[in-house]
């Protein structure tokens, strides 16, 4: 029997390359594995935390329903859902709330922080909690154990999450009997960490250094010359630890990378360098571009896709909720 691998996307922001290499890459490669039953829900309910506006809601749904499939998403393959199209998930959630601890959510880092910001300006420490931030965890459970998920890609910031999901189950067993699977994290050791537009380490977007994953031509240029790079002269060797190197290997083969490492040792200029990375992350990201933009315009057949992932989803999630129905005595 193949194990579930769930994965969650949060429609909070446009993605960008950081995203595609860091997570939505790597995710898709392992929905390709056939011993994994692959799950991917839109966490439009887990958005609510951030987001307030209805109209950008529906739009960042639509967008990163869009990104995933033109990144190459089989949903041939996965399940792939919006959260809030399975109401099982709300009430597994309550269900959820009666053997969690307030302990355990006082625990969780997205809670603390917020608690150490409000502290650090004087306000009273809950100034920037509501409920859905504080029961974030348990929600995230539900998402988890709906589907009988034996493992959860995430980084190491997410970490916890699982580890929460993981001790809810057991104390729901332990009080009523087995009937969740227990879940475990998968972390991996090679997550690529893309460097930021600035020189800086990470790209991110609250730092405002990412290069959005669909932009145009145009403006995919334009960021790219924006990189910023020190002022070795043309003519003298260039590190390939440099942000430009950096960038042009995730886009480019071993042998273009040996080619290109043999000119920076040759002091090729910053303004060449530029174009050579502009050229290899075009050609390199214009195949989804055309398949993010069809996606965009024919948003009906993106639906069809989500609906038809909705009841695989709904399938199973209606059978884990009345085990657990049953084990309360409801």
């Amino acid at each position: 029997m193949n194990k579930v691998v769930l994965t969650g996307i949060k429609p909070t922001g446009i993605p960008h390359i950081g995203n595609y290499f860091g997570a939505i890459r790597p995710a898709i490669e392992m929905s390709n594995n056939p011993e994994y039953d692959g799950y991917f829900f839109i966490a439009d309910y887990h958005a609510l935390n951030f987001i307030k506006d209805p109209n950008e809601l529906k739009e960042l749904t639509k967008l990163v329903a869009c990104t995933w499939l033109a990144c190459g998403l089989d949903p041939k393959k996965v399940v792939f859902y919006r959260q809030s199209s399975v109401p099982e998930v709300t009430e597994l959630n309550w269900i959820l709330n009666n053997v969690t601890s307030k302990g355990l959510m006082n625990r969780a880092h997205a809670y603390k922080a917020s608690v150490d910001r409000a502290i650090s300006e004087g306000k009273d420490p809950d100034f920037y909690v509501n409920m859905g931030l504080y029961c974030y965890p348990i929600l995230m459970a539900a998402d988890i154990l709906l589907y009988n998920t034996k493992l959860v890609p995430v980084g190491l910031d997410q970490k916890q999450h699982v580890e929460m999901a993981r001790d809810i189950a057991k104390s729901f067993n332990k009080t009523f009997g087995y009937t969740f699977v227990v879940p475990s994290e998968l972390i991996s050791e090679d997550v690529a960490v893309v460097p930021g537009i600035d020189g800086s380490n990470k790209m991110s977007k609250s730092h405002g250094n990412v290069i959005p994953l669909f932009c145009s031509e145009e403006e995919l240029k334009k960021y790219i010359m924006s990189i910023k790079t020190d002022s070795t002269p043309v003519g003298d060797p260039k590190s390939v630890e440099c942000t430009l190197f950096k960038l042009y290997r995730l886009f480019a083969t071993e042998q273009e990378c040996m080619k290109m490492a043999a000119k920076y040792q040759a002091g090729i200029g910053w303004a060449e360098a530029k174009n050579e990375l502009f050229i290899a992350a075009n050609n390199y990201l214009k195949p989804m571009r055309e398949k993010y933009n069809y996606y965009m315009s024919h948003y009906d057949e993106v639906l069809a896709i989500l609906e038809a992932g909705e009841k695989k989803a709904r399938k199973v999630a209606k059978e884990t909720l009345q085990r657990a129905r049953t084990a309360i005595g409801l």
